[in-house]
């Protein structure tokens, strides 16, 4: 028994789960990010290009 309430008060397998949730969180902030900034430039250069002609 004391096994078992030694185990529901452990935290760290929820810490670890907090942890990958919020490294996951950045990372769609970052590609989410990137794919808008990619987009932006793909369309200032193909303007540019479009003047350039």
């Amino acid at each position: 028994m004391t096994m078992f309430t030694r185990f529901l008060k452990d935290e760290s397998g929820a810490t670890a789960i907090e942890y990958g949730l919020i490294a996951s969180l950045v990372a769609v902030a970052i590609i989410t990010g990137a794919t808008a900034l990619g987009t932006n430039l793909n369309r200032t250069f193909t303007n540019l290009a479009a003047n350039m002609k």
